[in-house]
């Protein structure tokens, strides 16, 4: 189900780097090895598809910009000006570029080539606006504040917030993703270890799991029927069963670590993350939950990666969210 003009680009990984001085790691899939290292900025934090599928963006965000990457290739080649790019989403009709500038509180509406501002959304009751998903409609999408505790509904046409939802302290809600059949949002509560399911026709929590350390990361099978949590701070992935609501497995990293961010290979039979403290990318096996790689990159905090290509018409943003 990928792309057929996708279907010949390098099966790659990019790991961007969120210490000052970043860059953004490129490892090949099927060597597990280092291909290049690439100076997209500093303060790497995410790798983002467009929506239309022919860029890659690192919002490098601490120097102010979005670099670019030609994913045919797999070279950087250029940088767009945006302010302080934390996170990056498209709406689904692909006119939007949401630029979530985390230090500043805002959700900016921007130009999806240019990164123009056109309009920006910011609420006293959100501080460090983070992750998003969309509603199956498209019409609005759900932000986690991660330094708020705060969950916003924000219209996707007419950019106004349309509910809140406070989490009692200490909640950081970090990743949301829309459950496979549309019905729910899935939110990983770090602050409070917990998963979090928010129904989509009602804004508010209808069941809170237990998890283990620092959730973070959520990913779904390519058979929709389970989601995969990294857990930070626990060095372990857990796996959730959709249909029995309940988690089934869980894939340890030996002697410890820190899975965190990353997405599924094309064919959903490896599961990569970045090792955020440990300077590593993690390559879990999605059938037997084992871990098969482990692949040292330079610097010491590898954030968001990007596995590239995926299946789907278009991107979403983050890390590859695809519809």
């Amino acid at each position: 189900m990928v792309s057929p003009r996708l279907r010949h680009e390098p099966a790659l990984i990019y790991v961007p780097d969120s210490e000052v001085a970043g860059h953004t790691t490129v490892i090949s899939q099927r060597t597990h090895r280092v291909v290049r290292v690439l100076p997209t900025g500093r303060l790497d934090q995410h790798v983002t598809p467009s929506w239309d599928l022919k860029t890659l963006y690192v919002e490098a965000s601490d120097s102010d910009h979005l670099a670019t990457i030609n994913p045919h290739t797999g070279r950087m080649t250029g940088t767009i000006p945006t302010n302080r790019p934390y996170n990056l989403y498209f709406t689904p009709n692909g006119r939007a570029a949401i630029v979530m500038d985390e230090q500043h509180d805002q959700i900016v509406f921007s130009d999806p080539h240019t990164f123009a501002r056109r309009h920006v959304v910011s609420d006293p009751s959100c501080l460090g606006p983070n992750h998003a998903d969309f509603s199956a409609n498209g019409r609005y999408f759900v932000v986690s504040c991660e330094f708020s505790g705060e969950l916003l509904k924000i219209s996707t046409l007419r950019h106004k917030i349309l509910g809140r939802i406070h989490l009692p302290m200490p909640s950081m809600p970090q990743d949301v993703r829309l459950a496979p059949n549309g019905r729910s949002f899935f939110v990983a509560d770090m602050g409070r270890d917990l998963l979090l399911q928010i129904p989509w026709d009602r804004f508010q929590v209808a069941h809170a799991y237990p998890t283990r350390k620092m959730p973070h990361g959520l990913y779904f099978s390519r058979d929709q029927r389970l989601l995969y949590l990294s857990d930070r701070e626990s060095g372990a992935v857990q796996v959730f069963n959709l249909a029995k609501h309940r988690f089934t497995q869980t894939w340890w990293v030996p002697g410890g670590g820190s899975p965190d961010m990353g997405g599924l290979s094309a064919d959903g039979r490896t599961l990569w993350l970045s090792g955020r403290y440990n300077g590593v990318v993690y390559g879990f096996d999605t059938r037997t939950g084992k871990l098969i790689a482990k692949i040292p990159v330079p610097g010491g905090s590898p954030h968001g990666l990007l596995v590239w290509p995926q299946p789907g018409r278009y991107s979403l943003g983050h890390t590859g969210e695809m519809r």
